[in-house]
């Protein structure tokens, strides 16, 4: 732990960066001289991203906001990430600031769609590969649902689809097929156990030692899992699996956020999208708004205010309120944007860099 309690002590970056309460704007808190970044993430005093080039190891690096940066997996060691093909498909990447933690994702399109889960510590830098999910192009095996991670909650949700009657598919007949398992799995040091009491899970966030996932109800005509609105989110205890509430979506939940004491729920329902939110205690529905039609599936949040963006346009709704607003505008399409507290982040590449921008709004 003594890695992490260095992150955590190190001095000097908010403060040269000119950071102040209210923030007179837009901050670049990094910025890369000749890569890209591929994924971005923030907890805490943590930010994290994945940067990507060619010629050099693909890598994590975890930096504190007060000065110190370190580099996941460590370099010269045997791993998955370093030499991985960024394609066309997303990764993901989460970070866990209390115990100094990453987690990612890495997707392959080959004769079977693959997900690779992996991870590693500040303190034990080496690749940990938790997961290999894999499913055919028709849809049966295991779908990755997405990563989660918060103080010290680094979780992942999974479905897995088979079919109804595989002897009968073989043989020429039906091939329908239906969801047969899945859950969240919780990453305990090397191990990744199931979280009790969770079944097939596709969006999922954590916030407060809590969970919340949407839960896959059917298999589409590809094979691919889907969410309803006929089914509840539930919000569960992240050891325990204890359920702490239950919100009923108006319309299919498209992703996820969770803070403290609010669920955020990007909803699509009779063409519309809308951005809802619900007491965590309760489920109760607290507001209600109605979001552009181009809104990416990707929502963060805290107490008083969730954020999400349509194209570079990233946009806020206070949850106190119910009003929205123009935060701000990115210089590309932003990569894992992220609230924490006041502070919003987010990763942008500009003509073969990448850099990473961030902005004080609302109120703690």
């Amino acid at each position: 732990m003594a890695a992490v309690r260095l992150v955590l002590a190190a001095v000097g970056l908010l403060a040269l960066a000119g950071w102040g309460s209210s923030g007179p704007g837009v901050q670049t808190l990094y910025r890369s001289s000749h890569r890209t970044i591929a994924a971005f993430a923030q907890d805490g005093q943590l930010i994290a991203w994945l940067s990507a080039g060619t010629g050099a190891c693909n890598a994590v690096h975890v930096l504190s906001l007060r000065g110190v940066e370190v580099t996941l997996p460590k370099p010269g060691t045997n791993n998955v990430t370093c030499r991985w093909t960024m394609g066309s498909a997303p990764v993901d990447l989460v970070v866990a600031s209390d115990t100094g933690s990453a987690l990612w994702t890495l997707h392959e399109r080959t004769a079977v769609e693959l997900d690779y889960v992996v991870g590693a510590d500040v303190s034990q830098p080496r690749e940990r590969r938790f997961s290999q999910l894999a499913h055919t192009r028709a849809g049966a095996g295991l779908w990755l649902g997405g990563i989660a991670g918060e103080g010290k909650t680094l979780v992942y949700s999974f479905t897995t689809v088979g079919y109804v009657n595989q002897v009968a598919c073989l043989s020429g007949g039906s091939c329908r097929r239906r969801i047969v398992g899945g859950g969240v799995r919780r990453i305990v040091g090397r191990h990744n156990p199931l979280v009790p009491g969770t079944e097939a899970a596709l969006g999922i966030a954590t916030a407060g030692g809590r969970i919340a996932y949407t839960p896959a109800a059917a298999v589409s005509s590809t094979g691919r899992p889907v969410a309803s609105d006929s089914l509840p989110i539930d919000v569960l205890d992240a050891v325990t699996g204890a359920l702490v509430s239950q919100a009923q979506p108006d319309g299919e939940p498209l992703a996820v956020a969770l803070s403290a004491n609010r669920l955020v729920v990007l909803e699509r329902s009779n063409g519309k999208l809308h951005v809802c939110w619900y007491d965590l205690a309760t489920g109760d529905q607290l507001g209600t708004v109605r979001v552009p039609q181009h809104t990416s599936a990707e929502l963060t949040t805290s107490d008083h205010m969730a954020a999400y963006h349509v194209g570079r346009t990233i946009d806020g709704v206070d949850l106190d309120s119910g009003r929205e607003q123009v935060l701000a505008r990115a210089a590309t399409t932003p990569i894992g944007l992220s609230l924490v507290g006041t502070r919003l982040a987010w990763a942008e590449n500009v003509k073969g860099t990448g850099r990473i921008r961030a902005l004080i709004v609302g109120s703690s």
